[in-house]
């Protein structure tokens, strides 16, 4: 039996045409280096959230619908999270926030990393956007990867990490382990 946590890396964009994907697995590459967790990688594209159509509110934690279901075990599986997502108008994008507000109690207590991705911005502004809600669900913010998709941009479907990138990645996946181990007891005991 393997007794690592289960880190689970998001990719948010949904976009038939994305860079998201390779930006992480490029992610998930570090972090399976590192062996401190086991890593899964998830493509919302591929878990398929409608609008979020639950007739009641997350906390009750009485889901309706199947594809709920499976959300919430998929979160609730995971110790930890890095979320890359890109930056769209300033902000996050709309199937990432869909995503999240599917859920409650399965977010709470767990540390979370953010990679995210842009043009002049590197995604700055959608990591701001971000952290008031991963607050809101008690999620611990565990470092972020800025990125500009203009200073390194994915060619070939190929992404070449600036000096900055490892080093900000590094940092955020030491912080991830470290996170998880605080909070885990915490966790435990309030399930």
């Amino acid at each position: 039996m393997n007794d690592r946590p289960l880190l689970t890396v998001i990719i948010a964009s949904t976009r038939p045409v994305r860079v998201g994907d390779v930006i992480s697995r490029w992610i998930v590459e570090r972090a399976r280096a590192r062996d401190d967790f086991r890593v899964e990688l998830v493509d919302l594209r591929d878990v398929n959230l409608p609008l979020l159509d639950e007739p009641e509110q997350a906390a009750t934690r009485r889901y309706l619908h199947a594809h709920t279901i499976a959300w919430s075990t998929t979160i609730d599986e995971a110790d930890a999270f890095i979320f890359v997502t890109p930056e769209y108008n300033h902000s996050f994008n709309a199937a990432l926030k869909n995503a999240l507000d599917f859920l409650y109690h399965e977010w709470r207590n767990k540390p979370v990393g953010l990679v995210a991705y842009g043009g002049v911005s590197s995604g700055v502004r959608s990591l701001q956007a971000l952290k008031p809600v991963l607050l809101a669900l008690g999620l611990r913010f565990a470092g972020e990867v800025p990125i500009s998709t203009r200073l390194t941009p994915v060619v070939d479907g190929t992404f070449t990490p600036s000096e900055a990138n490892e080093l900000a990645a590094q940092a955020m996946l030491q912080e991830l382990a470290t996170l998880d181990g605080l909070f885990r007891s915490l966790r435990e005991a309030t399930n």
